[in-house]
């Protein structure tokens, strides 16, 4: 995981959910919902060109949205 390039919702063991940048201990925010984590990490992701990952409950990443540039743009 490149530092700084991603964030993570990730479950929160003493309640709730997680967002997180990517190499960081420090969490940007904590929700009651996975739901509204999400929601709530798109923003924060779309406004920093990051990759978002979301993690289950179990810590596996479940899925990946891209809001960096892509550096394979389709043709036409």
């Amino acid at each position: 995981m490149a530092k700084g390039k991603s964030h993570h919702v990730v479950h929160d063991p003493d309640g709730g959910w997680n967002v997180r940048k990517g190499g960081s201990d420090r969490i940007s925010g904590n929700f009651d919902t996975q739901k509204k984590t999400i929601k709530e990490a798109r923003k924060i992701s779309d406004h920093q060109n990051t990759e978002l990952y979301i993690h289950g409950r179990d810590g596996q990443i479940r899925e990946k949205d891209s809001h960096g540039k892509d550096p394979f743009l389709p043709r036409g």
